[in-house]
């Protein structure tokens, strides 16, 4: 029992760093924002929160996210967000995409799938890999190479029910 108390008071204290200064950079996010003459919405900061707190992938994952909290947000308004949010600097999207897990990388949750009934699968770089060589393989793409990356572009149709 005691043991248990102590694990969750060393988690306190991380969380209370990790919150300082995920703070810190929330409320320069928003001095930026309303230096480029952004209105500070409830929706924004929402997406702000999201964005900070987690290691989301995509726009299409943070949208997921997003609209659990809130349903009026829609994709949109993530792009949109996430678009201000690179030219002011507070993030990138240069990397965002770019996947390179090799068939014997270790990592966890390297790898997040969602799908439309909200169905998620954490998978790991092995998993991940393994998964992308046998679609590949089975749509005769594939023979004897391995992968070094995938570079994943979101989708920019304008059709309904397309994120």
């Amino acid at each position: 029992m005691e043991n248990r108390n102590v694990i969750s008071e060393k988690r306190k204290v991380t969380d209370s760093r990790s919150y300082r200064t995920s703070k810190m950079q929330k409320d320069l996010i928003i001095e930026r924002l309303k230096q480029k003459g952004c209105r500070i919405t409830k929706q924004r900061l929402t997406l702000l929160d999201i964005i900070l707190e987690h290691e989301c992938s995509s726009c299409k994952e943070i949208y997921y996210k997003a609209s659990r909290v809130d349903e009026s947000i829609g994709a949109a308004t993530v792009y949109r967000m996430v678009n201000v949010l690179e030219e002011i600097g507070a993030i990138s999207r240069k990397n965002m995409y770019k996947i390179a897990y090799s068939e014997t990388c270790s990592m966890e949750n390297a790898c997040t799938v969602i799908l439309d009934d909200e169905t998620t699968y954490h998978l790991s770089a092995k998993n991940w890999n393994l998964v992308v060589r046998a679609g590949l393989s089975a749509c005769g793409y594939l023979n004897d190479q391995k992968i070094s990356s995938i570079s994943v572009k979101p989708c920019e149709c304008e059709q309904a029910g397309c994120y």
